[in-house]
């Protein structure tokens, strides 16, 4: 066994004959009766307590705990007693990702995971309580793939609390739990038809930003944050080195998402727009601090700025901006008199990179590819996400058959 029993009321000591006999202790009839001990794998002496005629319970409580001392599986009683805030909370301030993941995080869990899992002792989870949870936020009528993302937070504290021997297993992980299934939708891309229709809905200071977008797949901070020095025309290439964030109201220079610095294929019809945006709206130096709204200064020769040349905020662009230029095209109806602009998720700037993304694969481009210009984490996130908008087996294979034939019969080849 991993310890001992003590009988708290009761004590041995030596009798007249020099015999062990039994003896009242000062505590008897008062208080938890048994203490369980054992020492543990730090070193450090643990106890539990049980009250009268429950010695078995005891026996049973150290089994338990050499049983999972063997396996592996020990979780400190004590260390178990962490609610998940309090966890959650901590493992937040240690991540090194950056400020505006950390901020994103901590608003989802703050308000979707604390109200109903936050005072949950860490040792008490099962997946009871997930599932119970994951029905809750079904409930919130949010979307599933921000449901997923909630859901893929909470795992990842519960997995962080298993590393830490806090949790023997993740309940998250567990067979019964079913995690918010993925958004079924799949990418409409805009035509060419839309994609120049919202360019000309917009002031003409913002319409270059279109062809940076369609052209070269920049992502909208990307695009507010490109610099001049990362424009070569001369090479017909474009560096993606760093982009504007705003962080808890503050706007910042950041590195692109997941730090992905690539270099784009810079198209001349894209080289072209540029330079005669900065003929009419010459690049103005921004200064911002780096990374963090406490990190050092930098100063960049920004490409776009607002109308009082200051760096652009993407709430306010969005809203002021770029949703009027999507009234313009026809894209959203107009509001009437108090009425806010309809939601057009599907219709943000995003969706200047699902078009660069389905012309390049019409192209004949390879997912490895367009997944580098696009700078996604890897190719197996493009293929997923853009696979049917890749031109279908059958199809180039009537190509490729009637492009045989036609050199056969001396015709030429329809391009």
């Amino acid at each position: 066994m991993a310890g001992h029993i003590q009988d708290r009321w009761y004590k041995t000591e030596p009798g007249p004959d020099g015999k062990p006999v039994k003896v009242k202790t000062d505590r008897h009839g008062s208080g938890l009766r048994y203490r369980a001990r054992y020492i543990g794998p730090d070193g450090s002496e643990k106890s539990k307590s049980f009250p009268d005629r429950q010695k078995r319970h005891a026996e049973q409580w150290l089994a338990h705990i050499e049983a999972d001392m063997s396996r592996g599986q020990y979780i400190d009683p004590k260390a178990g007693k962490i609610t998940f805030q309090q966890y959650a909370t901590d493992w937040l301030a240690s991540q090194t990702t950056d400020p505006s993941t950390r901020v994103a995080v901590e608003s989802r869990l703050r308000l979707h995971a604390f109200p109903h899992l936050g005072n949950r002792p860490l040792s008490s989870f099962q997946p009871s309580h997930l599932r119970a949870w994951v029905r809750l936020l079904e409930d919130t009528g949010a979307a599933s793939s921000y449901r997923r993302v909630i859901f893929g937070n909470v795992s990842a504290v519960l997995s962080a609390a298993v590393d830490d021997g806090y949790l023997a297993r993740n309940p998250c992980r567990a067979g019964s739990v079913r995690p918010p299934k993925p958004s079924p939708g799949r990418v409409t891309p805009w035509s060419a038809d839309r994609v120049f229709a919202v360019r000309e809905g917009l002031p003409d200071r913002f319409r270059a930003m279109i062809d940076v977008g369609a052209g070269c797949g920049l992502r909208q901070g990307e695009i507010f944050g490109l610099p001049v020095d990362d424009v070569d025309p001369l090479a017909g290439r474009l560096h993606v080195t760093q982009q504007i964030k705003l962080v808890n109201g503050h706007l910042l220079f950041a590195p692109p998402k997941n730090g992905k610095l690539r270099d784009v294929p810079l198209p001349d019809s894209v080289a072209r727009a540029l330079a005669e945006h900065v003929t009419a709206f010459p690049p103005v130096e921004i200064t911002l601090p780096w990374l963090r709204p406490d990190g050092p200064p930098v100063t960049k020769l920004l490409y776009f700025t607002g109308a009082e040349l200051g760096a652009l905020r993407r709430t306010d662009f969005n809203r002021h901006v770029w949703k009027r230029a999507l009234v313009a095209a026809g894209v959203i109806p107009e509001p009437g008199p108090g009425e806010r602009y309809k939601e057009a998720r599907e219709d943000g700037m995003h969706a200047l990179r699902h078009f660069y993304a389905s012309v390049l694969l019409d192209a004949g481009e390879s997912i490895k590819a367009v997944s580098a210009y696009l700078g996604h984490a890897d190719a197996g996130f493009t293929l997923r996400t853009y696979t049917h908008l890749m031109p279908a087996s059958e199809t180039r294979t009537r190509k490729a058959v009637d492009a045989v034939y036609r050199k056969a019969w001396g015709r030429p080849t329809a391009r």
